[in-house]
């Protein structure tokens, strides 16, 4: 029997202890991955269309795809990412009658908050890095003299 590199915790329930890193990926459906990554206020006003009229919202989306909003599809063409959000609006509006398209639009609106959310997240990061990064390459390049022989 192999011996593995654990330990007790106060539950009596054993660690591993030994480093292993698990990384987890979400999979995601090829309308799923449309979505598109909107501003924050957008997301919520396309929210709130989708929780009082099935797929408005989700319709709304499709024409920030346009305005440039990215989404999980880069190899995919903007007019082809139109018109996948296109068909999931409808799809929900179809659906409504029988309030699957009601509840998918409103779970579909949750997902655009939560990835507006977390895009904004990541903007914040990578513009406070970048800020951060400028100033200490001044401080390398100050003493660098261009001259001529």
């Amino acid at each position: 029997m192999d011996h593995k590199d654990t330990e007790m915790n106060e539950k009596g329930v054993s660690s591993s202890t030994s480093g292993v890193v698990v990384q987890v990926r979400e999979k995601k459906g090829l309308l799923r991955a449309a979505i598109p990554c909107m501003p924050f206020p957008v997301a919520v006003i396309c929210l709130f269309l989708n929780t009082f009229v099935p797929g408005l919202g989700t319709f709304v989306s499709a024409f920030t795809v346009l305005c440039g909003a990215r989404t999980d599809l880069p190899d995919r063409h903007v007019c082809c990412v139109f018109w996948l959000n296109v068909a999931a609006a409808f799809i929900q509006i179809l659906t409504a009658i029988v309030m699957v398209g009601w509840i998918m639009s409103i779970f579909w609106g949750m997902d655009m908050v939560i990835l507006a959310s977390m895009c904004h997240t990541v903007t914040t990061l990578h513009h406070s890095h970048a800020s951060l990064a400028l100033p200490t390459l001044s401080l390398y390049f100050n003493n660098i003299v261009i001259g001529s022989v």
